[in-house]
């Protein structure tokens, strides 16, 4: 792992994950993958970012518990991936702050050869990617530092470590709510599932317009406070994003409902589902 003054992390083919024109890490603005670790009990945050997290936690307490639900439907995806659906390779879009239990570590306690490529633009999550570097000997990791506004860029880059001729799963967890309408978040959900084979599989994760009124309130907040500007959407909005593919059931549900191990009776307000390409 590397501190923010060490040399960034370098992917598979040994160049520098950070293209130079990408910006440098701004202190002063509150970025979502370090609100969501502040949530989640982490220390890799800044004031701007614990000042947006705690404007979301006052509109609505149970923030917190979302992050932590959010991470725990993470689990049980990867695990029904790598075990009962037989995958192999990942492309993990959004990927946030290292913490315990990634996608690689998940797949590959479960499947040693699964391949994992993480994908995001935070500067904190580069300074850290390493953590995200390390694998078992018969698999692979790698880290890409890109938009997923930009998916022809993750997509060329991901092929570096990944078989697109054979199915993956592209998980894209609490990251589109992050782009917004006018972004044309379906076109680009569409463009990465466009390149993969039959086989393959999309999950998504989505902050929901129509579970927990207190949310919009704590959207705005947040709003007032970052740089990325947040759109909450309704199950009938995020069950666009899987046009075309097959839903793997139970369809697309609260993050609680989905293929619990227990099943909790605390609201955990965001939409989650899996889909197979046909």
């Amino acid at each position: 792992m590397t501190s923010e003054s060490q040399s960034p992390a370098r992917g598979s083919d040994g160049t520098a994950a950070r293209p130079a024109e990408r910006p440098a890490l701004d202190t002063s603005v509150a970025h979502q993958a370090r609100m969501y670790n502040y949530w989640l009990g982490g220390k890799d945050n800044f004031a701007a970012d614990r000042e947006a997290a705690e404007e979301a936690l006052a509109a609505y307490p149970g923030m917190a518990n979302l992050a932590r639900a959010n991470r725990a439907f993470l689990g049980r995806l990867i695990r029904y991936l790598a075990g009962e659906a037989g995958i192999r390779q990942f492309l993990d879009i959004g990927t946030g702050i290292p913490t315990a239990s990634n996608t690689h570590q998940v797949a590959q306690e479960v499947a040693p050869e699964c391949r994992v490529v993480y994908v995001d633009y935070d500067p904190v999550v580069l300074a850290h990617a390493r953590a995200l570097l390390t694998s078992t000997p018969e698999g692979a990791t790698d880290y890409i530092d890109a938009d997923l506004r930009n998916p022809g860029d993750i997509l060329e880059k991901a092929a570096r470590t990944l078989d697109f001729t054979k199915p993956l799963a592209v998980t894209m967890l609490a990251i589109l709510h992050a782009i917004g309408d006018d972004e044309d978040p379906n076109g680009i959900v569409a463009q990465i599932i466009a390149a993969v084979p039959s086989g393959s599989y999309l999950a998504i994760s989505h902050l929901p317009s129509d579970l927990e009124p207190k949310l919009a309130e704590s959207r705005d907040r947040v709003n007032r406070l970052s740089r990325q500007q947040y759109t909450h959407r309704s199950h009938a909005e995020v069950l666009r994003f899987f046009d075309g593919l097959e839903m793997v059931e139970p369809g697309l549900v609260e993050l609680r409902k989905w293929r619990p191990t227990v099943e909790g009776t605390r609201l955990t307000p965001g939409w989650c589902g899996l889909a197979r390409k046909p």
